[in-house]
């Protein structure tokens, strides 16, 4: 079912740093299914539990956006490893932040480690926008926003 994102650059939930989770059960793989549904019905390439107003480490994440390798993917609490020392300045906007854009320095690349919804460990190595999509959903899960990193002026659509 289809869940209202929590919004506002003050909200107190997308200002907590989420909770580690410990394990899954009936409860979070419902919380994942209409994270998915909520994402897709946003027109989002990802979505961070705290943005449907759960403080939990759980992030879901769409690799290859609108490329034929299009997937999504589940992330428990992520974790990046290593990172490029290069940035490189692009565009961002968030489902929490309707109408609002700006330039966002990113690593070119990094290894993040997640688990998935079976609890089983991933490690994978991203470049370009799938990099910054995982850096800026760990983002949400740490409290910080995309506007906090914007170079220059936040713009208003």
């Amino acid at each position: 079912m289809k869940k209202t994102i929590t919004s506002g650059a003050d909200n107190e939930i997308l200002r907590t740093v989420c909770k580690p989770i410990k394990n899954v059960d009936k409860t979070l793989e419902k919380l994942i299914r209409d994270m998915r549904e909520t994402m897709d019905e946003e027109d989002g390439i990802g979505i961070a539990a705290n943005q449907v107003g759960v403080n939990l480490r759980l992030a879901l994440a769409k690799l290859n956006p609108g490329s034929d390798h299009e997937t999504v993917i589940v992330m428990i609490n992520p974790e990046i490893l290593t990172h490029a020392r290069e940035k490189e300045e692009n565009e961002e906007g968030c489902l929490s932040l309707r109408k609002k854009w700006g330039a966002v320095p990113r690593y070119q690349s990094l290894t993040v480690k997640f688990y998935n919804a079976k609890m089983e460990k991933i490690t994978l190595a991203l470049t370009g926008l799938n990099a910054r999509i995982i850096q800026h959903e760990i983002d949400h899960l740490d409290a910080k926003l995309f506007i906090d990193r914007v170079v220059g002026e936040v713009r208003e659509e």
